[in-house]
């Protein structure tokens, strides 16, 4: 993070003339990657797992450094003066000091946990614990993005263990839809402060943001990750290449944009550069990426598996013919004759499918300890069997058919199951 924005910061001042305080402020926010659109990405193209869970884990903390730096440019500029000095200790307590917020009031959150056993108090207890610790990180003057991300982290590997499944999959619908809503009003804010024009205007220079900030990932991440093979399990060249074509921006780069002092110079124009810098990313890096992966071909799908897939297509076919061959029938389209032996002709090629899918499905486990088809079918059709027996059940409580001790209990059962195909 601090290389690749000092990096981009030199070839901004250079490429767009930003004075030297703006051009690290700008950098520094458009060094951050929006993790949600390159996981979107991954969900269209399989990936390991590993690779997943590198680019969560590194935007999670580069979001943390990068607004430590953040508030360091900003004390700069307000102060007029720097000392190398002040600067480290500046960060020093703004690490330590957030890294023992979060883990405190993260424990505090785990002891409360364990004398709650409802969905709203848990809802409640969360974010009363996230918005409170930030507060509180803000009031001592340490990183609150720190102690936030250490908070959760103690509270997610402790807390929801001591937890019941249903309380689970609340409270991750939750933080979800909340993610998504702040995620929309950031937008939302951001394009109320830019006029259309200024927006259009300032593409030619969102593109040499864009290059620069490119540069910068380029020559932090293939050197660093080189490095990394003399401490620990080296990243393949390709999983190195996700990571340069994945430096999506997103909200969180405009929300810092938004947070910088009134007094920065040019501070106009740098909140419109970084949205017409995060909207061309969007559209350009970020419909390229699931391209970009798939050619990459991390993770190869197995003949066994292409096989299924085929014969799955001549199942959704079949069946699908044979439904407008009824139709044809029932409205008087089509002769009984020529209906029947059409319809032969498609159920001929059902059961064909149906025993050659009957065959490998009989050997799942054989399949699956070799490695040779991915688990992601058979947890999908879970899933989604899963969530319909789920939406029965609501139903029928909502009509007053089933009692709800005996409904709570298979609910719990059903969140649970859901819950170990997440985890899988």
């Amino acid at each position: 993070m601090v290389l690749s924005s000092a990096i981009t910061a030199v070839l901004l001042k250079i490429g767009l003339g930003l004075a030297w305080i703006t051009a690290a402020g700008v950098s520094v926010i458009l060094t951050i990657t929006d993790t949600v659109s390159v996981i979107a990405a991954f969900r269209t193209v399989p990936v390991p797992r590993r690779l997943a869970t590198i680019v969560e884990g590194e935007s999670l903390l580069n979001d943390g450094v990068a607004m430590v730096l953040l508030s360091v440019i900003t004390t700069i500029h307000v102060q007029g003066t720097f000392s190398p000095g002040q600067g480290i200790k500046q960060i020093f307590i703004a690490f330590v000091g957030g890294t023992l917020l979060g883990l405190g009031l993260g424990y505090l959150c785990v002891g409360l946990f364990r004398q709650l056993d409802d969905d709203l108090s848990d809802i409640l207890l969360t974010v009363s614990v996230s918005l409170g610790t930030f507060q509180i990180g803000q009031m001592l003057g340490v990183s609150s993005a720190i102690a936030v991300v250490v908070a959760g982290l103690v509270i997610g590997n402790l807390a929801f263990k001591q937890t019941s499944a249903s309380i689970k999959v609340t409270l991750l619908s939750f933080w979800q839809y909340a993610g998504f809503g702040v995620n929309t009003l950031i937008f939302l804010l951001v394009g109320i402060e830019v006029y259309p024009r200024i927006l259009l205007a300032t593409i030619p220079a969102a593109l040499i943001a864009i290059v620069a900030y490119q540069i910068g990932r380029v020559f932090s991440i293939y050197p660093l990750l080189y490095l990394l093979r003399f401490f620990d399990r080296p990243l393949p060249l390709r999983w190195q290449h996700v990571l340069i074509a994945g430096n999506v921006k997103g909200s969180l780069s405009m929300a810092l944009a938004l947070a910088l002092p009134l007094t920065l110079p040019g501070r106009e124009q740098v909140i419109t550069l970084v949205f017409s810098t995060v909207m061309v990313s969007l559209i350009g890096q970020g419909l390229s990426l699931p391209w970009v992966v798939k050619k990459l071909q991390l993770s190869k799908p197995s003949p066994l598996a292409e096989k299924i897939a085929v014969l799955q297509l001549n199942l959704v076919t079949a069946k699908a013919a044979q439904g407008e061959l009824k139709y044809l029938l029932e409205t008087g389209s089509l002769p009984k004759f020529l209906y029947e032996e059409l319809f032969a002709d498609y159920q001929a090629r059902i059961a064909n499918s149906e025993q050659e899918l009957r065959s490998f499905y009989n050997q799942r486990n054989l399949i699956f300890s070799e490695g040779e088809v991915e688990k992601e079918y058979i947890d999908g059709l879970y899933r989604r069997l899963y969530i319909a027996e789920k939406s029965a059940i609501n139903d029928a409580l909502a009509k007053g058919i089933l009692a709800d001790d005996i409904s709570d209990e298979y609910l719990q059962v059903l969140n649970e199951k859901l819950l170990a195909l997440q985890d899988d």
